[in-house]
């Protein structure tokens, strides 16, 4: 929270803890050890800036009514030299505090100061996280889920940046294993497709059907023609893949940075298996008794390891065995790793090898059953498996005139991330994916993305910050220029929609630092869409350009306050910043 908000609170408990004292000292309360209590923002503006239980909290253990409790302690009160006007006593006992007109100025003048910084803290401690998000399949084209991951992906690590950590941005590569040998596979007959027909070899079930398959064995076969036909067949898929992978990353990072996403890292699978640290990490669990040999293929006991990590967790063995743990392999009787092994060691990776504090993943919310595995796989391997943490991301529906849109009318096919880019604003694409909570399934109205108006949440706020622009820029031509303003200048805004928009403006840090620890940026775009129309309500209701000198500065002060605010917002989820719409 921001100095301001936090010296505030400080100041309602220790008014409270020192009137407590006095009903000590008086003879009115025992000298017992008193429990903590809650402060917050209530709901309803009408209880004051901040509410407290203290009351409430401690009536049983000094045996009064809780309303008895809060008449004491309301009398023994002193807010000399603090924020504080008055406080009144609601409902049962709450205890409603009303903050005084210096504290308003005093957050009008603090965003004034503070600028582009404000709304960033220290919460974070400048402790590392990796962020790892879309890590789509290089054997194939983007499609809407990471669309939807990348969007949350980046403005999540936007947010925690602002939260005060040190944040990196991470692409996992699946360049190795099955799905690589199954790229080489499809990519193989359709090669010889070309040459032999596609009735001769058909294209198994269980390969890759997709056009860019067929558009990469096309390519690969302009430039080397039927060359490679009468080769050995490992050295034939070894050229098809060597062509055809570095072309889909480049793809992917080219797509990725049309959508505005910059990674510290595109991480390599391949360099796990290459560099031993998958058998490293495969051996650790091999010496903890943790594995064993099962027709051929090396086994993980996943069923032992999850089932103690829940009895420490304080389930009971009647609910383990409805879980229905199984083992997972490690190692396929082929020889070959399992994306799991691999996945336990690329973790191992973030957390012990580089020194990551903590790692957040963005998954599909098909991947929920992984969650535990990988959890309790990092215990296993000597990580603690809640350092972990895994935003488990629904699905999202394309809609268009109220129906649901499946096909891209250029290319007749599923719509991927590239379509979408093609036909939708980014900045509209990265602001709607991120209105909605992870864990809920979205509609994605591709009509209210491009219509310019207040309906669509980005225009909206675009709009608020450009109108301020145009209201400095039409009182600078009539030769009316803004001055700072001292503090009884700024405590003129006694208006409610005054109020309102500065105690809206005082809790963008502490937004900030609870969508951080929700994991969830779309706190922050409703947070952006109310202030837009909150300072909508204000500019209606209260006159900028008034007679009142004094009021006037006071009044472009919080125009300016509100325009900081929402240049943050935009800029942090790297969101085009109009001056003029």
């Amino acid at each position: 929270m921001s100095l301001l908000v936090k010296q505030t609170i400080n100041e309602i408990r220790t008014a409270v803890l020192e009137a407590a004292g006095r009903a000590v000292a008086d003879g009115e309360f025992p000298c017992e050890a008193l429990s903590d209590f809650i402060i917050e923002v209530p709901a309803n503006k009408a209880n004051g800036d901040y509410s407290s239980n203290a009351a409430m909290a401690w009536a049983k253990t000094l045996h009064r009514a809780p309303r008895a409790v809060a008449t004491a302690l309301t009398e023994r009160m002193a807010f000399d030299g603090t924020f504080i006007d008055r406080v009144e006593i609601a409902g049962p006992g709450f205890l409603n505090f009303f903050l005084s007109k210096t504290y308003n100025a005093c957050i009008v003048e603090d965003i004034i100061e503070k600028g582009d910084s404000y709304g960033k803290s220290g919460y974070g401690g400048g402790k590392r996280i990796n962020v790892e998000f879309v890590s789509a399949n290089p054997t194939g084209p983007m499609h809407m889920g990471n669309a939807r991951g990348g969007a949350l992906g980046d403005c999540l690590a936007a947010v925690l940046e602002y939260a005060g950590y040190e944040v990196e941005r991470e692409f996992y590569v699946n360049d190795a294993g099955n799905q690589i040998a199954k790229f080489a596979l499809s990519l193989d007959i359709r090669y010889r497709q070309l040459f032999e027909g596609e009735e001769s070899l058909p294209l198994p079930e269980d390969s890759y059907h997709g056009d860019d398959i067929i558009q990469r064995a096309k390519e690969f076969a302009k430039i080397n023609g039927d060359s490679y036909l009468n080769r050995p067949e490992e050295e034939r898929r070894k050229a098809l893949v060597d062509y055809a992978l570095p072309k889909n990353i480049a793809a992917m990072k080219e797509n990725m940075a049309k959508y505005r996403i910059h990674y510290n890292t595109w991480f390599l699978e391949s360099t796990l298996h290459n560099d031993g640290e998958l058998e490293e990490t495969i051996q650790i669990l091999k010496d903890k008794g943790l594995t064993y040999e099962s027709e051929g293929a090396l086994w993980y006991n996943n069923k032992k390891v999850l089932a103690d990590r829940l009895r420490k967790a304080g389930r009971s063995e009647e609910e383990i065995e409805k879980l229905e743990l199984k083992d997972e392999v490690l190692v396929r009787s082929n020889g070959l790793p399992t994306y799991f092994a691999a996945d336990i060691a690329y973790h191992r990776n973030k957390l012990e090898k580089r020194g990551f504090d903590r790692a957040i993943d963005v998954w599909g919310a098909d991947h929920h059953g992984h969650v535990a595995r990988m959890k309790g796989a990092l215990d296993a391997v000597g990580c603690d498996g809640d350092r972990l943490e895994v935003i488990l991301m629904q699905l999202v529906r394309l809609v268009k005139n109220g129906e649901t849109v499946k096909m891209s009318k250029r290319s007749g096919k599923a719509i991927t991330l590239d379509d979408l880019l093609e036909e939708i604003p980014i900045d509209a694409v990265r602001f709607l994916f991120n209105i909605r909570e992870p864990g809920s399934q979205m509609d994605f109205d591709l009509d209210l993305a491009v219509e310019q108006s207040a309906k669509n949440p980005v225009y909206y706020c675009q709009y608020a910050h450009a109108r301020i622009c145009s209201i400095i820029k039409k009182l600078e031509s009539e030769g009316k220029s803004y001055v700072k303003c001292g503090l009884p200048q700024l405590m003129l805004l006694e208006e409610n929609e005054e109020k309102e928009l500065i105690r809206h403006l005082a809790s963008f840090t502490d937004e900030i630092i609870s969508a951080a620890q929700n994991c969830d940026p779309a706190k922050i775009t409703r947070y952006a869409v109310d202030l837009a129309t909150l300072f909508h309500k204000f500019y209606n209701s209260c006159r900028v350009n008034c007679e009142d000198e004094n009021l006037m500065q006071a009044r472009i002060s919080l125009c300016l306050c509100v325009k900081t605010v929402i240049k943050n917002i935009l800029t942090m989820f790297n969101i085009t910043v109009p001056q003029s719409m």
